[in-house]
């Protein structure tokens, strides 16, 4: 075990990459109108600025788990941060759409294999009780954090510097990380015969995911049995298929279909699958609000999250003792409720009001982020064996990440339907816009009232005991 002086770096450094992904989650959403005015994306194609990080992300995170396992959990988070850091550099430097794309696809690789790389380290640096408990509950919640806090730091680097130093300012704290890692963090991986790296599962289940939210994300423009869509989707779903099969004949599987047996592992992942597909989209509808509706410029509409961004902390110091009274099931319920609530607020905003509408939704929503956020990560780690823990992770995680991608999808493939076959968001009035917003608000609460069921019916309802209390403090 590494010398107790380097425990608070150690930990410094894990929640930091937690807080990092977090963050490049949704900073890009107030530079989005800017790069995508500079680079000539169109709404639809602009959704790849988000969806090319969610799917490698999504797609890569269970054979990140597996290779942390092997390889070693601090060796694959120094490769992770540097493939981090090169994505952000090249981001930065994107001069056209596709190096955009691509180096937002890098990014999500190497959140892929980051993730689970921090999730095993907390487990191996730390020790078992409640040491390792607030470890993981300051990791986590730094996750809930950094999603509201990226878009007060979009919109300050967007306005001052430009959007370009969204992608920029990963860079530095990649190499910080880098450097710190060998001298603060012990090594960590599973003793094994075998070195299969489950290749046939990978490429189907990533190209599978890929096919299908392709689709998904077509489809409004296309049309949803077009044949220009339609041979995506077909193949993704027989790829999926094939995955299946591989994994149950593979002698080191991908996936140990195994794990879900456990309760509060399954139940995690659809939460957070749909986590992601409602309080992960708010930031893109809401930054199309204050800066398409309400003409905010970057730095107003960024400043516009700060009580989001506030109440998240509040959130955070509430899950204690919600875990202790009513348990992890109870805890994500009335997280989900609060979102949906904050979210049926958000329906009301005007097309001529300003920033003091958004501020009651808002808050009531970061409360319910913070609440579902690192809950799920807490549920999903409950009676899972030391070596799966980053299989395990990256299973949560890899609901959180597509769940992002297929709830944008699905949401603008409604605000299509809704629109007319003529109509786009780039030509609607400032009223129009509004109405739109207002429906994707109403998905969004339909799908956190979807979450409250998952919750009850999925998990188990077991509360904290005393001498785990201390998970959730940070």
């Amino acid at each position: 075990m590494n010398a107790n002086r380097f425990k608070g770096l150690a930990l410094f450094i894990l929640a930091v990459s937690q807080l990092m992904m977090a963050l490049d989650y949704t900073i890009i959403f107030v530079a989005m109108p800017s790069l995508g005015e500079e680079l000539g994306f169109s709404a639809n194609h602009l959704q790849w600025v988000v969806s090319a990080y969610s799917l490698a992300f999504g797609g890569f995170l269970l054979i990140g788990g597996r290779l942390s396992d092997l390889m070693g959990r601090r060796r694959m988070f120094i490769i992770a941060m540097a493939l981090f850091g090169l994505g952000s550099l090249l981001g930065g430097l994107s001069t056209s759409q596709l190096m955009l794309v691509i180096a937002r696809g890098l990014q999500g690789l190497g959140g892929a294999l980051l993730s689970p790389a921090t999730l095993s380290l907390i487990m191996s640096n730390f020790d078992e009780g409640a040491e390792r408990n607030r470890a993981m509950g300051i990791w986590s919640a730094m996750g809930g954090v950094g999603l509201s806090l990226g878009l007060l730091l979009g919109g300050v680097l967007t306005s001052y510097v430009g959007w370009e130093a969204t992608f920029f300012v990963n860079v530095p704290i990649a190499l910080l990380a880098i450097a710190m890692t060998p001298i603060v963090l012990k090594e960590s991986k599973i003793s094994t015969q075998t070195r299969h790296f489950d290749v046939g599962g990978t490429l189907s289940i990533t190209a599978g995911l890929l096919l299908i939210v392709y689709y998904l994300i077509q489809s409004p423009v296309a049309g949803w049995l077009s044949l220009g869509t339609l041979p995506f989707v077909l193949a993704g779903i027989i790829l999926l298929i094939a995955f299946v099969a591989i994994e149950q004949r593979s002698a080191a599987p991908l996936l140990s279909f195994r794990l879900f047996r456990n309760r509060n592992l399954t139940g995690a992942a659809l939460t957070a699958f749909l986590f992601s597909a409602s309080f992960g989209t708010l930031y893109y509808f809401l930054t199309l609000y204050t800066q398409n509706v309400l003409h905010y410029s970057a730095i107003q509409s960024g400043l516009s999250f700060l009580p989001l961004t506030l109440s998240a902390f509040l959130g955070v110091r509430l899950i204690n003792p919600l875990l202790t009274k009513v348990g992890v099931a109870g805890t994500i319920a009335a997280g989900m409720g609060t979102g949906a609530f904050g979210f049926l607020l958000l329906t009301q905003l005007s097309a001529t009001g300003s920033v003091w509408g958004v501020i009651p939704g808002t808050v009531i929503i970061g409360i319910g982020q913070a609440l579902v956020f690192t809950t799920m990560f807490i549920a999903g780690s409950t009676g899972i064996d030391p070596k799966e823990q980053g299989v395990a992770s990256a299973l949560i995680t890899t609901g959180q990440q597509i769940g992002g991608a297929i709830g944008l999808a699905v949401i603008m493939a409604i605000l299509s339907a809704s629109m007319g076959s003529n109509a786009t968001l780039e030509t609607m009035t400032a009223a129009e816009l509004n109405h739109s917003i207002h429906t994707a608000f109403i998905v969004t609460t339909v799908v956190t009232l979807l979450g409250i069921v998952v919750a009850f019916i999925a998990l188990k309802q077991n509360k904290t005991e005393n001498k785990d209390e201390s998970m959730a403090q940070v």
